[in-house]
């Protein structure tokens, strides 16, 4: 068996955060002993994916962006561009094969955490910690001990919830022989999409230089659409709308992101808790997770060198998870028609406040600065509906 003071399941964005914050010894402070639990290369391993976010200055991860903005631009369903700087911040881009490689860098160089592969099929609540059951791909059995288990797999199925819906994507790597994208600026919501019956739809450009991007189509709607309908809605975007006919595509991605009020318990157990995803670090109105996840694990990470019990804090604000439960909610019920409700949003408050409210890093007195460019009545009925759920899964102090 072995044995650590912190187990880590899960080696995604969330699980080598944490064993990257832990991997460093804190001046003075004991060393704590990690063990970094990573699915064989299988179907248990996520595909390539992106993620993207916004803070101020240089980042603890600068070294795998792939690029970075400091201008956005929304284009009206009608077309009309809204074009804003969002100084000091800047939006950034990190593809995960990049984060990855420079975790696995940094972990190899600093020599604080044990990786191992093994597929983990529970955690369980022992006395004095927790016990990980797992086995390796020949099939042996890897049982882990340790004082503290943090858990970062995606959860089987969501929690009961009042309003869920799907942000699903498909997007291309392109590249084209002529100069056509402004590395300057990303095409962060483009409406000029044909919109569904409920939820919205948008194109999205995250411009790599002169001749290569990410394009992307995305929804916020009920259900996913087969990937023909997809690469059609692609199709659409960048030879109608956009006007560039013979890209090259390079690679794909393609997601699915809940976008839900559910709320997603953070501890199962005395010594087990739940990181990331799993742990309710997606916001729910915009599916943005990355920016979340570091507040987490970074909280974690200075519980654990205090002595402190290391749940992980709400990665949302009540005020933040209310406003997103009510927007769902008129969303779904077609009250508010999306495009024009983000569009309305974009073209009245400026954009680097907008991006702290959409982090949920505003205050109460610009909260209401915002509301006041939304619909009031059809949000209004809309929080009409919302009834109590349940709040604690897990009867813990």
């Amino acid at each position: 068996m072995l044995e650590a003071d912190v187990a880590i399941v899960g080696a995604g964005a969330a699980g080598l955060s944490l064993a990257h914050r832990l991997a460093r010894p804190a001046r003075g402070a004991p060393r704590i002993s990690v063990i970094l639990m990573e699915a064989p290369p299988g179907p248990l391993r996520p595909p390539s994916r992106t993620w993207c976010f916004w803070e101020r200055g240089p980042g603890r991860y600068d070294a795998a962006v792939t690029a970075s903005w400091q201008r956005l631009r929304v284009h009206a369903p009608g077309g009309r561009p809204i074009e804003g700087d969002i100084t000091p911040l800047r939006y950034k881009m990190i593809r995960s094969d990049d984060f990855e490689a420079l975790m696995a860098h940094d972990l190899a160089l600093n020599g604080g955490v044990q990786r191992v592969e093994a597929t983990v099929e529970a955690v369980e609540g022992v006395p004095g910690g927790a016990q990980v059951h797992a086995h390796t791909a020949a099939g042996r059995p890897l049982p882990v001990r340790a004082r503290w288990v943090f858990d970062s797999r995606p959860l089987g199925s969501h929690p009961a919830a009042r309003t869920t819906l799907l942000q699903h994507f498909h997007g291309w790597f392109v590249r084209s022989d002529l100069p056509v994208f402004d590395p300057g600026t990303v095409e962060l919501m483009d409406f000029r999409t044909p919109q569904p019956p409920r939820g919205l739809s948008f194109g999205y450009v995250l411009p790599t230089g002169r001749r290569q991007a990410l394009v992307e189509y995305t929804e916020f709607s009920p259900a996913v659409l087969p990937l023909c309908s997809y690469e059609a809605a692609l199709r659409h975007y960048t030879e109608d709308i956009l006007h560039l006919p013979g890209l090259e595509i390079v690679s794909t991605e393609t997601g699915v992101i809940p976008m839900t009020d559910a709320r997603f318990a953070r501890q199962t157990a005395a010594s087990v808790f739940r990181i990331g995803a799993a742990g309710g670090a997606t916001r729910p109105s915009t599916g943005y997770t990355f920016a979340a996840v570091q507040r987490q694990t970074r909280a974690v990470a200075a519980a654990l060198r205090s002595g402190r019990r290391p749940l992980p804090p709400p990665a949302h604000s009540a005020r933040s998870r209310a406003m997103d439960a009510v927007l769902l909610r008129a969303l779904d019920s077609g009250r508010i028609g999306g495009a024009a409700f983000f569009t309305r949003l974009f073209s009245r408050v400026p954009m680097e406040r907008l991006l702290r409210f959409l982090d949920g890093r505003t205050d109460l007195h610009e909260d209401l600065s915002i509301g006041v460019h939304t619909p009031v009545l059809p949000m209004l009925r809309s929080a009409a509906e919302l009834p109590y759920l349940p709040r604690r899964p897990f009867p813990g102090p």
